[in-house]
């Protein structure tokens, strides 16, 4: 909190300098010096989140009252005419409809001035509304939270507030309609254990604070030195738990892309048919070893080179909500073909620095955790999923195995099963093993006519079955993995073609090439019932492989 030095300047808590109030008001309470996002009323935080003067409240908003008869040092009913007569609000949440970006959303804002923002029944019950009447309108709702946590003067009746809020949360988010919340300093206590945490994309303000037991109850309680950044937004969000971190200005903008990315709507048709079906037109590819040495050069375009060119927009999310971020994978809302669409792909790299930053695309248990958390939130709101494959297998390793590996990739293939929306999955690069098919199992597979799919890599191969590598060039044949052979196989539903060279040596004619099968796949699944969409895929994979006996 900031310290008024005059009616004119006050002293940042952040950095100690001396700011002049107006000045820090223009920026909307962010201190120019430190970056410190000083909190916000109720009123200020509106102003930085919807469009000026699109707020309107509902009527009327919900007023506590004091159930137990509490009194501590003052009575209960004293307590909330002073925060009443200090904030201008009827109790620590004002909700109502608003526009973000020219798109109609449910807000629902805490304000942390009203009693520490404490969630009492008054301050659950507005929640609740706000997800019901956000269920109702079928309009995405849009929750900033500022808490401490419950409200101790209302006793148990405050602890069933967390309750009713996360099933209401829940039912909202069975109804298919998208929640946003936007945590602030503070966020703790039975606010982030409950509805604050059950937004399907969580925004941080920078340098919030979030947790569940405060940073002084937990020193005290363990007598441990805690971490530095302990519990801040950065800190939370290195650790998986928050899809962005955004600085105060940038909230609105993404606020306004999110809704905008989530609103269905049928893709354009591409402009004319491009995939190739028959293994008889893919002629003049380069031999079986040299595939795979194009479809893992390093200029070839990578995920998010395919991302940038074919989409309009994409807007990143993060964090598998419970161990990290895995840059391996990477997934988000993108507009693709004019519509929207959930990406989740692979990510390598060019050169040296990204490849490691991104572990060579070799992706980790909390990368599949994350794409299949994105993979379910697309299919509540109805969205396509586009996947990109381009990866030697899932990441080895101790850290891997204890944090479930095997688990996180059946799980991805179980959860992409069960989607009830269009799955058009592209090899673009190298698939590789389980590690590649978590991402695969789509109702459409195309892959490029240079990239390869295996269940191991030739190497590998060669290495188990003869004691070293040199025989990996003649496995390459042997294995079947290039473009030809898996059309022929059944794995694969079409191949788009590449310039000659590879996709690397004219990736824009490329890239236009892969939007345009994309396109092509998507329109064919338009309008086809979820539940013929799950069947469809369940019996495409179901007919793979060749067996004998009844």
């Amino acid at each position: 909190m900031t310290a008024v030095v005059t009616d004119e300047w006050t002293l940042c808590s952040g950095c100690s300098a001396i700011v002049y109030l107006p000045r820090l008001a223009r920026a909307h309470f962010v201190c120019p010096e430190c970056g410190r996002h000083h909190r916000l009323t109720a009123a200020e935080r509106l102003d930085t989140l919807v469009d000026e003067g699109s707020f309107r409240p509902a009527v009327p908003q919900v007023r506590g009252a004091d159930p137990l008869g509490f009194t501590d040092t003052l009575p209960y009913t004293e307590r909330l005419d002073r925060a009443r007569a200090r904030t201008g609000l009827a109790d620590a949440v004002i909700y109502g409809e608003a526009s973000i970006g020219g798109r109609p959303a449910v807000v629902a804002v805490m304000d942390f001035a009203f009693l520490g923002g404490s969630m009492g029944s008054a301050a659950g019950e507005a929640v609740t509304r706000a997800c019901e009447l956000a269920a109702r309108t079928r309009t995405p709702l849009v929750l900033a939270v500022a808490s401490g946590g419950a409200r101790m003067q209302e006793g148990t009746l405050s602890l069933m507030q967390m309750g009713k809020t996360a099933q209401a949360m829940r039912r909202l988010r069975q109804e298919g309609v998208l929640s946003v919340c936007v945590l602030t300093d503070p966020t703790f206590g039975g606010v982030t254990a409950s509805f604050a945490t059950l937004g399907d994309v969580l925004i941080a303000e920078r340098g919030a604070l979030i947790g569940f037991a405060g940073p002084r109850v937990i020193a005290a309680a363990t007598g441990e030195k805690l971490p530095e950044g302990f519990q801040s937004a950065e800190y939370l969000f290195a650790r998986g738990m928050l899809d962005r971190v955004e600085h105060r200005d940038g909230l609105r903008p993404l606020l306004a892309r999110l809704l905008a990315l989530a609103a269905q709507r049928l893709p354009e048709p591409p402009a004319a048919p491009i995939v190739v079906r028959d293994a008889a037109e893919l002629t003049r590819l380069p031999l079986p070893h040299e595939t795979v040495r194009l479809a893992r050069d390093t200029a070839r375009p990578t995920a998010l080179d395919c991302v940038w060119h074919l989409c309009t927009d994409f807007v990143e999310l993060h964090g598998d909500r419970l161990h990290g971020d895995d840059p391996a994978i990477v997934g988000g809302f993108a507009r693709l073909g004019g519509a929207p669409v959930m990406i989740v792909a692979h990510q390598k790299g060019h050169d040296t620095k990204e490849l490691v930053a991104r572990n060579f695309g070799l992706a980790h248990p909390e990368g599949y955790r994350k794409a299949l958390r994105l993979m379910r939130l697309a299919d509540r709101l109805g969205l396509p999923v586009v996947t990109f494959v381009d990866t030697q297998g899932a990441a080895p390793g101790v850290g891997a195995e204890d944090r479930g590996q095997a688990w996180a990739i059946a799980e991805c293939l179980a959860g992409l099963s069960e989607l009830t929306v269009p799955v058009v999955a592209t090899i673009i690069g190298e698939g590789g093993s389980g590690g590649a098919l978590a991402l695969a199992m789509g109702n459409r597979v195309l892959m490029l006519s240079n990239a390869v799919y295996s269940v191991i890599s030739p190497e590998s191969c060669s290495t188990i079955l003869h004691g070293d590598p040199s025989r990996a060039a003649e496995l390459s044949s042997a294995l079947r993995i290039t473009a030809p052979d898996l059309l022929r196989l059944g794995v694969v539903d079409g191949v788009v073609p590449e310039p000659a060279g590879g996709a690397q040596e004219d990736p824009a004619a490329a890239m236009d090439a892969l939007r345009a099968a994309v396109l092509e796949a998507l329109g064919e699944l338009s309008g086809v019932e979820g539940a013929q969409l799950r069947k469809d895929r369940y019996e495409r994979f179901r007919r793979l492989g060749v067996a004998e006996g009844d």
